[in-house]
């Protein structure tokens, strides 16, 4: 026993510990001692200063108010302030620091289940701080850090992959997370594969996924809708939809510079004029007038904002939130002159003079006023024109650049996530920088330069022998590029046949349906390297099921659903296959994939960075039935007073014109001066899509007209909604001309029938580039 025990303290003896063991037979101290660590000097150090709380009051309040509903005590207030002066320095206003730790502390406070009260005194709001001390260097919470502590800060999903986002697994949770610091950026700055390919920063998001939001005029905020969407909602909804869509627009309105009284002064054009009129008005600015504040004051001008409607007796009248009036548009001049439609249904400005009801002309039912909310008397018209257009950099805040180039985001609604990607105050300036290191990359290797583009095909009918001829030829111009070069996303719209088969138009039914798509399916098998490296969308059009059922193909409910899974699995197995190939040849994380989405669908490209909302509708040819017809200026006072047409002249005049006019009203550019040279050679398909264009964007909404005539679900009227402004539009109307031009920042698209009519063998489409959010028109023959 006792060498035994003498064997033991020699081996004891040698051991690599320079602290002496506290027993022969164990290598180990008493108590154990933590080995100090040399100080990191690499870490920047903050100066701690005494931050006040007043000071720190207002951005604690829109930051814990107003985008999180939490109330701040003043000991909470007392104690953030405290951890920020200490651990941000002088940097928290300027650098934005106290903004971030804001934020993420709400969020916690939220994830841990704490009250509306945000409360000092306890020990939740000290832990909470201790955990964002633990994730900071140099004032700056660092992702990574969290991340490696497995700390509830931070969200604990990136951003959903396309797949995810067709599964429609968006819960209220990651919507709220993704407003905050995602772990989206945080890959190895060399990046998988999956990184380098562009499309696993492509989302598809459904228009019965997209986060329904409404616009609370009290607080001036977006804010989620109370109840949960559903076909079948309260009555009060239908009034709801449309006040929304009002609120919206009259808050964009009043932000526009010719609608806001300054103190200095400034020449300003006037917003609504006459075409001939060329009088400038020194510091002028518009104010709106309420409807119903037109009461006793007969004979004043005054310019009214509200919704074009038909009354019951069949006159034209306008309405806002406060009551309805007759218009007289026997004067009235479009502003601009043959540049925009106006029909029933949309948001107008109004110019005229007011005329009380005792000195208007026209009895019986049109003259009696006062009953259901209408003003007595008329409204003479003399300017009629749309609300103007807000550029998405203006709505979202961003308000210019730093150093490295990198935007940065002011006021506005920055912090609201409209699509569940991220909000711009949150995601923009991260994703904007993965996106150039992705493009840099994509530079340095020339086999991936063509990875930016998007192809889109419009009026796909697969009922059709040449229009499956031209979509084998259109297939075959990109499966001859170099690997790697193929597009990422290819877009296919509906109508998908020509006639609604499953309410017996044309010839067959539902199996005739699936056959053509199974057709559809056989030609794609044809190009496997493009279904392997590409995304195919497909939206739907009137005359694909289930609405085609009972609409005949006639203008369905928005938004309409997807094609159903029950016709589309030969097109999923093609897929299937071309993926499983390409495994066995090469090792490739981002495989094919294919999306039936709804109509209309958007697309996100790189979180909030790049948006791109696809919509399918014959737009107008409705336009030209509904839309109002004004005077020619070579008629006489007697000729021809508004009403609806079904034809409307197009002379090309003034449309550029009157677009700069508006554009230099907002940003104080000189107006440029139209010649008529210009006006007459103005193509005519050129001056239609300008018109069609102006019309949609200025409306901020994808479906301008009444219920009746193009019915919307009213818990879903956000997904048509255009504000803010997206990075590229696609209206696919088949009775409109193919063109790709921009207004207000906002690229906006058409691609036509895939087989153009009158043109023996030839197909056309759009190619769009998300890298310089520009479309060109391309043609091939087949």
């Amino acid at each position: 026993m006792a060498a035994r025990t003498a064997n033991l303290v020699a081996q004891a003896s040698t051991t690599t510990d320079p602290i002496p063991s506290s027993s022969a037979a164990f290598g180990t101290p008493v108590h154990p001692i933590r080995q100090r660590q040399a100080p990191d000097t690499s870490r920047p150090s903050v100066l701690p200063i005494s931050l006040p709380p007043a000071t720190l009051r207002p951005l604690a309040f829109r930051t814990f108010t107003k985008k999180h509903n939490l109330t701040l005590t003043s000991s909470a207030l007392q104690a953030i302030a405290t951890f920020i002066g200490t651990h941000c320095g002088s940097g928290w206003r300027e650098e934005g620091l106290a903004e971030k730790v804001l934020d993420e502390a709400a969020k916690a406070w939220k994830r841990n289940g704490g009250s509306l009260i945000v409360n000092g005194e306890g020990s939740d709001l000290s832990n909470i701080l201790r955990n964002i001390e633990g994730c900071m260097v140099g004032g700056r919470i660092i992702p990574q850090r969290a991340l490696s502590r497995q700390s509830s800060l931070l969200s604990d999903q990136s951003l959903p992959t396309t797949t995810q986002a067709r599964s429609g697994s968006l819960s209220g949770d990651d919507n709220q997370n993704s407003l905050g610091l995602t772990n989206l950026d945080l890959q190895d700055e060399d990046g998988g594969n999956q990184s380098r390919d562009p499309r696993s920063w492509l989302r598809v998001i459904d228009a019965f996924e997209q986060p329904q939001l409404t616009y609370n005029a009290t607080q001036k905020h977006f804010e989620p809708a109370g109840k949960r969407p559903s076909l079948l909602p309260d009555p009060s909804r239908r009034t709801a939809l449309i006040r929304d869509r009002y609120q919206v627009v009259h808050q964009r309105l009043l932000r526009n510079e010719a609608f806001q009284t300054s103190s200095v002064a400034v020449s300003r054009s006037r917003l609504l004029q006459r075409s001939s009129s060329e009088m400038v008005m020194p510091q002028q600015a518009y104010k709106l007038t309420p409807i119903a504040n037109l009461l006793g004051r007969s004979g004043s001008t005054h310019v009214l904002l509200g919704l074009l409607a038909t009354s019951p007796t069949g006159t034209l009248i306008l309405s806002d939130l406060t009551g309805s009036i007759s218009l007289d548009l026997q004067y009235a001049r479009p502003v601009p002159e043959d540049g925009a439609w106006f029909a029933p249904g949309m948001i107008v400005l109004a110019e005229g003079l007011y005329e009380e009801e005792g000195a208007a002309s026209g009895p019986g039912l049109a003259g009696d006023g006062g009953v259901g909310g209408t003003i007595g008397g008329k409204f003479h018209v003399s300017s009629l024109g749309g609300p103007p257009c807000e550029r998405r950099d203006v709505t979202l805040g961003v308000s210019g650049k730093d150093n490295n180039g990198s935007s940065i985001a002011g006021g506005g609604f920055g912090w609201v996530d409209f699509l569940g990607v991220g909000s711009e105050r949150a995601n923009g300036t991260t994703m904007r920088s993965l996106e150039k290191r992705v493009w840099q990359r994509q530079d340095s290797e020339s086999q991936t330069q063509g990875k930016s583009r998007m192809v889109i095909l419009g009026e796909v009918n697969l009922d059709s022998p040449k229009t499956l001829e031209a979509l084998k030829q259109v297939l075959g111009v990109y499966a001859v590029e170099p690997a790697g070069h193929t597009p990422m996303t290819f877009i296919l719209i509906g109508n998908f046949t020509r006639y609604a088969v499953l309410a017996g138009g044309g010839s067959g039914g539902s199996v005739e349906y699936k056959e053509y798509f199974d057709s559809l399916a056989s030609i794609l098998s044809e190009y496997p390297s493009i279904l392997e490296d590409s995304t195919f969308i497909f939206v739907p059009g009137d005359n694909d099921p289930w609405a085609s059922a009972f609409s005949a193909g006639a203008a369905a409910v928005l938004p309409k659903r997807g094609v159903p899974e029950l016709y589309t699995s030969r097109v999923k197995r093609a897929f299937a296959t071309a993926n499983a190939e390409a495994e066995k040849s090469a090792s490739k994380k981002m495989k094919g994939e294919v999306a039936w989405s709804t109509n209309p669908t958007r697309l996100t490209l790189f979180g909030p960075a790049h948006e791109l909302v696809v919509f399918r509708d014959d737009m107008s040819g409705r336009l030209r039935r509904k839309g109002l017809r004004f005077r020619k200026l070579d008629e006489p006072e007697s000729g021809e007073i508004d009403g609806p047409s079904d034809q409307q002249a197009v002379d090309g005049s003034g449309d550029m014109e009157v677009d700069r006019t508006i554009e230099s009203a907002e940003s104080g550019l000189p107006e440029p001066k139209a010649t008529e040279t210009s006006k007459a050679t103005m193509p005519s398909d050129l001056q239609t899509a300008r018109k069609l264009v102006k019309t949609i964007l200025d409306q901020g909404c994808l479906s301008p007209f009444p219920l009746t005539n193009r019915p919307v679900l009213w818990d879903y009227g956000s997904s048509l909604s255009l504000y803010p402004l997206p990075t590229a539009l696609v209206l696919m109307d088949p009775e409109a001309p193919p063109f790709a031009l921009t207004y207000e920042g906002c690229h906006t698209m058409n691609p036509g029938v895939l087989v153009v009519p009158g043109r023996r063998g030839v197909a056309q489409w759009i190619e769009y580039d998300a890298r310089t959010c520009k479309g060109k028109t391309r043609e091939v023959r087949f």
